[in-house]
C-alpha cells in the first residue's frame, strides 16, 4: 500500500478543523482499505491496473475535502462525531461492495459510484452539525439585562472542548461607527460585567480563533439594559405577639411566621379561655352563696312561725272587765 495509503490518510484529514493530526485516520479505516490493497485487489482485479486503481482512490477521497464553504452548509469546521459518522458510513459501504465478490470493470465503477455518494452523504452530515451544533459567522443573540445586575455574554458552543486547533475567545465592543474595541482575549469563553448601566447596551462580538488565523465561531450579541428589577415589599403585621423577639436597632417590624402566628393564637385562646372559666366559677359560687343565704333565712322563718298575740295595755284590760 506505502506512500498512496499515506496520501489517502492526509486527504481524509483535510475535512477537519484545523489540526496536525489525522483525526479521521482510526483504527478501522487503516485496515479496511489495507485488506482493500493487500487481500481483495489480486482476486479481483488485473494487477496491471492496481497501481491506478489506488491513485484514482486517492483523488476520490481527497474530493471529500471539496465542500463548497456555504453559510448554511459548510463552514469549514466539523467536529469529531461528525466525522466518525462519516467514517463508519464508508466502511459500512465498502464491505457490502467487497461482500459481494464483484470484480473487474463492475467492480471499479460500483467502487467509484460508492465513493461519490459517501461525499454527499459527508456533506449531508457536515451540513447538519453545522444546522444544530455550529453558529455561522451571521449567528446572533439578543441579551437582556436589568440594570445594576450582571451581564454575562457565552461564547462556548458545544463542539468547542472536544475539537483541536482553537486558540483563544476575543470579546469586542462594536460601536455605531463601524469601530470595535477589544474587551477581553483569553481562554474563558465568557464575558462578565457587573453592575449595567444604560451605558453598556449595544453591540458585542465574540471570536474564537484557531491555528491557521481564521475564525472558527464568531457570535454577535445585541444588549438590551432594561430598568432596575423592582422588589416586592412585604406589609408589616399590625400586631406583634408578646412571645416574639424585637431589637432595639430595628425601626420595622419583622413579619411573623406562620408557626410564630399559630402559636400566638393558641396562646390567645388559651388565656380567654381560662378568663371565662375563672369568670364561670365566680359566678357559680356567688350564686350558691345567694341561694344557700335564702334558704336559711327561709327556715329561721318557719321555725319562728307560731304567732304571738299582741300585748293588751292594762288600762283596756281593766276597762274591758267592767264592761
Amino acid at each position: 500500500m506505502g506512500p498512496h495509503f499515506t496520501l489517502l490518510c492526509a486527504a481524509l484529514a483535510g475535512c477537519l478543523l484545523p489540526a496536525e493530526e489525522c483525526v479521521i485516520c482510526d483504527p478501522s479505516v487503516v485496515l479496511a482499505l489495507k485488506s482493500l490493497e493487500k487481500d481483495y485487489l489480486p482476486g479481483h482485479l488485473d494487477a496491471k491496473h492496481h497501481k491506478a486503481m489506488m491513485e484514482r482512490v486517492e483523488k476520490a477521497v481527497k474530493d471529500f475535502q471539496e465542500l463548497s464553504l456555504n453559510e448554511d452548509t459548510y463552514m469549514g469546521v466539523v467536529d469529531e462525531a461528525t466525522l466518525q459518522k462519516g467514517s463508519w458510513s464508508l466502511l459500512k459501504d465498502l464491505k457490502r461492495i467487497t461482500d459481494s465478490d464483484v470484480k473487474g470493470d463492475l467492480f471499479v465503477k460500483e467502487l467509484f459510484w460508492m465513493l461519490h455518494l459517501q461525499k454527499e452523504t459527508f456533506a449531508t452530515y457536515v451540513a447538519r452539525f453545522q444546522k444544530e451544533a455550529y453558529c455561522p459567522n451571521k449567528c446572533e443573540r439578543n441579551v437582556e439585562v436589568p440594570q445594576m445586575e450582571d451581564m454575562i455574554l457565552d461564547c462556548e458552543l458545544n463542539w468547542h472542548q472536544a475539537s483541536e486547533g482553537l486558540t483563544d475567545y476575543s470579546f469586542y465592543r462594536v460601536w455605531g461607527n463601524n469601530t470595535e474595541t477589544l474587551v477581553s482575549k483569553g481562554k474563558e469563553p465568557t464575558l462578565t460585567k457587573s453592575m449595567v448601566g444604560p451605558e453598556d447596551a449595544g453591540s458585542y462580538r465574540c471570536e474564537l480563533g484557531s491555528v491557521n488565523s481564521s475564525p472558527a465561531t464568531v457570535i454577535n450579541f445585541r444588549v438590551t439594559v432594561l430598568p432596575k428589577r423592582i422588589e416586592e415589599e412585604k406589609p408589616s403585621p399590625n400586631i406583634v405577639t408578646s412571645g416574639e423577639a424585637t431589637t432595639e436597632s430595628s425601626n420595622t417590624l419583622q413579619p411573623l411566621k406562620p408557626e410564630k402566628m399559630l402559636k400566638g393564637r393558641l396562646l390567645g385562646l388559651l388565656i380567654w379561655g381560662s378568663l371565662a372559666l375563672i369568670t364561670g366559677i365566680i359566678f357559680a359560687i356567688f350564686r350558691r352563696r345567694r341561694v344557700i343565704d335564702f334558704i336559711k333565712s327561709s327556715l329561721f322563718g318557719l321555725g319562728s312561725g307560731v304567732a304571738k298575740q299582741p300585748q293588751v295595755p292594762k288600762e283596756k284590760a281593766t276597762d274591758s272587765r267592767h264592761q
